[in-house]
């Protein structure tokens, strides 16, 4: 059945006096150029797929609800209801997504309910007053950012898979992962796969996907970053693994920001081999940690058997430990756990230069964190190779 824009208005209108909800029982279909508003809860149990004109949300003073049997589909749509859509329903968005006003909020206890960006759909608009408040989607995608979050918090999660994801979900939950309320279940922050990481007690993020992928996570003034290291270099990502019922380091491969707002990058994981993720970084206070200034390293990386790798004396007593080399702009160009002598001038950073080439000359400015000794090393290194 289709219906032109101006005979579904009058149907419309006609629930507005009738009716609490819009109740759709048929197929309805929208041209191109067709714009529909809801200002009352919709009740899908028919077709609403093969739309191809706006459909939106409007509500000032009361929260929306989207229900029914199917999953109905839009191409554009946008969202100001402030006090929030609600969907007890997936909502597919083909095309394009405005948040105007108020959040899609969707239970965080049942990933079966999201917001799903269908291939190469976008929104645009997200902020800390609307975002999706629960589970967002996106499909047939190796590459997305979720605006997810909480409390009025934009906590966005960016994800980049080796592959493309048929399906990928995430959510944002402003909660202690010791006793978090909304998943029903603990994660003890101090069942850990090393003694060396902590975890946030603040938030996390839960993440499906089997694809191999890095994410990006990011923090903000109430993260209390502070409790995790002393600076940036040392958070990490976090997540507690199925497998093992522990806490597992996920690592940094990029680090941005300041101790206030920031993002941090984790290695490559499976999203779905861990039940939560969260932002980590090194046990206790890192006031623990006695940091000394170790001398000035000249590298010659051209295989002559000179110079031609990173040496630290003493590495071999502390193999627990945490290597970042950053430029003079303050960018990581090479991260490595438990080093062991190996950097000859390589990047290992693939974020913002060309991943396992030869870094330009120029100073460098290195960081190496030894866990068993509890101490941390700084100091500075000159790069001396043909790449300009």
């Amino acid at each position: 059945m289709r219906i032109k824009a101006f005979i579904f208005s009058c149907c419309f209108c006609a629930g507005l006096y009738a009716q609490d909800a819009i109740h759709n029982y048929g197929a309805l279909q929208l041209h191109d150029g067709t714009s529909v508003g809801f200002h009352l809860n919709l009740i899908n149990d028919g077709d609403l797929n093969q739309d191809l004109g706006l459909v939106g949300f409007y509500g000032e003073n009361e929260s929306l609800n989207v229900s029914g049997n199917q999953a109905p589909v839009f191409f554009d749509t946008e969202i100001a209801v402030d006090n929030g859509l609600l969907l007890s329903v997936p909502i597919y968005v083909a095309n394009n997504a405005n948040f105007i006003s108020g959040h899609i909020i969707t239970p965080k206890n049942d990933t079966s309910f999201f917001l799903n960006f269908l291939d190469n759909a976008f929104y645009v608009g997200e902020n800390d007053v609307s975002m999706v408040d629960g589970f967002a989607a996106a499909t047939n995608t190796d590459s997305f950012t979720f605006p997810v979050g909480d409390n009025d918090r934009l906590r966005a999660l960016q994800i980049e898979s080796a592959a493309t994801n048929a399906l990928v979900k995430c959510a944002y939950f402003n909660e202690d992962p010791n006793t978090s309320q909304s998943l029903g279940k603990g994660f003890n922050t101090t069942q850990k796969a090393t003694s060396y990481v902590s975890v946030s007690q603040r938030e996390f993020w839960k993440l499906e996907g089997d694809m191999p992928s890095r994410v990006t996570l990011t923090w903000d003034a109430y993260s209390n970053i502070n409790a995790l290291g002393e600076f940036i270099s040392d958070l990490k990502v976090v997540g507690w693994s199925k497998a093992e019922s522990q806490w597992v380091n996920l690592g940094n491969t990029q680090v941005e920001g300041s101790m206030a707002y920031g993002s941090v990058t984790s290695e490559e994981f499976i999203p779905s081999d861990y039940e939560i993720i969260t932002i980590g970084g090194n046990d206790d206070l890192m006031e623990t940690f006695k940091t000394i200034e170790l001398d000035n390293y000249f590298l010659t990386p051209n295989g002559d058997g000179k110079n031609d790798f990173l040496v630290l004396e003493g590495i071999e007593n502390s193999p627990n430990n945490t290597m970042q080399i950053f430029d003079r702009y303050g960018v990581m160009v090479y991260s490595k756990t438990n080093y062991n002598n190996e950097f000859n001038g390589m990047s290992n950073q693939g974020a913002v230069i060309n991943k396992n080439a030869g870094l330009a000359s120029g100073v460098y400015f290195y960081i190496i964190t030894m866990n068993d000794l509890r101490q941390k090393h700084q100091g500075y290194l000159y790069v001396s190779s043909n790449k300009n």
